[in-house]
């Protein structure tokens, strides 16, 4: 059975078309307007930087950019997650020595983060903070998919070491 592949509607077009639809989508999964709103700006950013090559005939754009934003919404969420994790801040009643403490993680954190490669800080930031996955990063940095493998795995294990040799301990 032959499949017709649908040309992909201009981006223009399918932002004017499918943007208050994106934006109910991602505002029911993550909750939140500002953040659904920052969900549908990203996949319309990524669309425009780079077009499908085209849609098999079985599902329409909108059914298809349903799911995109669908997808997009749940990483954001689990992004979010881990940019909570590691961005936590103090709480107000923790001592002044805690808040040290933290204020001195952070700073160990950043200066380790600045001794990895520019595209081992790229990859770092574009998967662990902003949650895309390993063939969006390769797609918006024009390397391929093993290299963003690798560097987000180098890049990792260098800023380990280099927390490490500051005295910090998992």
């Amino acid at each position: 059975m032959d499949v017709a592949v649908l040309p992909f509607p201009a981006f223009t077009e399918l932002y004017r078309q499918y943007r208050t639809r994106a934006l109910r989508i991602a505002r029911r999964i993550v909750g939140d307007a500002d953040d659904a709103e920052d969900v549908v700006q990203d996949v319309f950013t990524r669309l425009a930087l780079r077009p499908p090559q085209g849609l098999e005939g079985r599902a329409s754009s909108g059914t298809w950019l349903h799911r995109v934003m669908v997808n997009s919404s749940i990483n954001w969420l689990r992004a979010r997650r881990r940019r909570e994790r590691l961005h936590h801040e103090p709480e107000e009643s923790a001592s002044p020595e805690g808040q040290a403490v933290g204020a001195e993680m952070q700073r160990q954190f950043e200066q380790a983060l600045a001794r990895v490669s520019e595209q081992q800080r790229q990859v770092l930031w574009l998967r662990e903070m902003r949650g895309y996955s390993y063939p969006e990063i390769a797609t918006l940095l024009r390397i391929p998919e093993g290299t963003v493998k690798s560097a987000l795995h180098r890049g990792r294990q260098r800023a380990q070491e280099e927390l490490e040799a500051r005295g910090w301990r998992r």
